[in-house]
């Protein structure tokens, strides 16, 4: 790109030209990484478009498939300010695990809950900078290209490759499915709340909830189960269109049936970059859900009772032994391991990538505190249990609710434009190590996603418990790209350079041992 030389700043010129060449570093890094990551023919994720913006666009894209825009947000020379950077990482790791944790604060006990999450976030944080540091470490070879599946590969070889290829995989399809079984949830209660509206419906709730105009329900007292998202069945007196309609539209057994026809089409196209536009609403969405959580809470008021280990009719205790589905949801709802570096490459001051990550930490962990505190103090107990809080909070507030009605919207049309990134991104890397392409032919392509949408369809149908989902999606591959990786690589390169103490050791093999700890307790709890 050319730069303009202003006739009173000859002294510096050696500075711009300099500033120049960094730029162009820049960009040849970004090429290279996005040019690994789909075939030479497919130009989803290669530039010119978007890997060389102009001054004022930056896109973004991790492994997980979050991809975004930031206008204004370089400094005209490919490099991002500290409050860009920061805001990347936190928009990356707002996902769907915001949904989950007041479910997980009820199952791990309200002040075992909270200190959880501040433990999990210190944790995560500490991997994720061995992660950051972990290419650094490597001598006398460039590694200012590499990502973290690189790194894995030169310290465990093929073994390191295609395991890390096996837990991206994990993670992917995880995201994948639970989109599944949310975008069938949105669906439904959106469906619902349009067709009672337009037909002038006066539904009445069949389940237990409270009274007035800040209604919440609780949908597991009316199966008789434990907390689930499931189908709240409803009556409408005499009227047979509606009893159709409820035949036809349920949330379990049709409508994610009715979500194949849209997206398995959009699976199958080769480019999906267009859908990238709209994923600036993932943030939209998390400001709404934290402006939608205030103002339930200033309507509905705080119903806190501290019962440390014993439980009542309306309150659970303090301290719970099922924590571990806590630490499993809050294992993905920190996840960014296997992107981070790309992240930071591009951070005008390299220096400040440790304090802008955690900075990034804390924010993300502020957000998920103050979600899921509100969300569990301000739940009515009595008259209903803490125990009816859903694994997706937006379960507790019925159809016909107008703004988690808005919170539905928004999310289904994010989810929907999200999930064919997420979708082309498990292509790529799964196609492109077995095939060397990334669209071998359309009956590759079309085998893959067929099975990718069947077990989002087969979870919606038969498990759609986005809080399991999640949490053992997380314990999975958390176990690799949190705990065990980076802690290995960390020992393996301490122990190159002779600098290896006990100290050291002890706490990596602790940390280890935690990650598959988390693991085995999700099957037990």
């Amino acid at each position: 790109r050319p730069f303009h030389v202003e006739p009173t700043n000859i002294v510096s010129v050696n500075d711009d030209m300099q500033r120049v060449t960094d730029e162009a570093s820049a960009m040849n890094k970004r090429i290279h990484y996005y040019s690994r990551l789909t075939s030479p023919a497919d130009r989803a994720l290669i530039a010119p478009d978007h890997v060389l913006p102009a001054p004022d666009e930056i896109y973004v894209y991790s492994p997980l498939g979050t991809a975004f825009k930031v206008d204004s947000c370089t400094d005209g020379y490919g490099k991002n300010s500290s409050i860009v950077t920061i805001f990347m990482i936190w928009n990356t790791m707002m996902g769907t695990s915001i949904l989950s944790i007041p479910w997980g604060i009820k199952q791990a006990g309200f002040t075992s809950g909270i200190i959880l999450i501040l433990l999990m976030g210190i944790l995560t944080l500490y991997c994720c900078y061995r992660v950051v540091k972990s290419r650094k470490m490597i001598p006398l070879i460039d590694t200012s290209n590499w990502e973290f599946p690189d790194v894995c590969k030169y310290y465990f070889g093929s073994f390191g490759q295609w395991s890390s290829l096996l837990f991206s995989m994990v993670s992917l399809v995880g995201a994948m499915v639970v989109y599944w079984v949310l975008m069938s949830n949105f669906l439904f209660n959106t469906g619902k709340f349009i067709y009672n509206f337009f037909h002038y419906i006066n539904v009445t709730d069949i389940v237990p909830g409270t009274n007035g105009s800040n209604k919440v329900i609780c949908p597991s007292a009316a199966s008789g189960h434990p907390p689930q998202n499931r189908s709240v069945m409803f009556f409408s007196g005499n009227n047979t269109g509606f009893e159709l309609f409820e035949e036809w539209w349920n949330k379990s057994q049709t409508v994610p049936f009715y979500l194949i026809a849209v997206l398995l089409p959009l699976l199958n196209l080769k480019s999906p970059s267009f859908f990238a536009k709209f994923n600036v609403l993932g943030t939209v969405s998390v400001v709404y859900l934290v402006f939608l959580v205030t103002v339930k809470a200033a309507r509905l008021g705080i119903h806190l009772e501290y019962n440390w280990f014993t439980e009542n009719d309306f309150f659970v205790p303090e301290f719970r032994i099922l924590f571990p589905q806590l630490t499993g949801v809050l294992t993905l709802a920190f996840f960014i391991h296997n992107c981070v570096i790309t992240l930071l490459q591009n951070n005008r001051n390299q220096e400040n990538n440790v304090r802008d990550l955690s900075v990034a930490y804390f924010l993300v962990g502020l957000t998920y505190l103050y979600v899921g505190v509100i969300i569990f103090a301000s739940f009515p107990s009595p008259p209903l249990s803490k125990e009816c809080i859903e694994q997706n909070f937006l379960d507790n507030f019925p159809s016909d609710d107008i703004m988690s009605f808005v919170a539905r919207i928004f999310l289904l049309f994010q989810m929907m434009t999200v999930y064919p990134l997420l979708g082309y991104l498990a292509r790529v890397q799964l196609l492109r190590q077995f095939f060397g392409n990334a669209y071998p032919s359309v009956f590759h392509v079309l085998v893959l996603n067929v099975a990718i949408v069947g077990a989002g369809v087969a979870m919606a149908r038969f498990y759609p418990n986005i809080g399991g989902i999640i949490r053992y999606s997380g314990a999975t591959c958390g176990l690799a790209f949190v705990f065990v990786y980076p802690s290995l690589i960390y020992v393996i390169s301490l122990h190159r350079a002779g600098q290896l103490t006990w100290p050291a050791l002890i706490i990596h093999i602790f940390i280890i041992l935690l990650g598959l700890a988390n693991l085995i307790a999700q099957f037990l709890l």
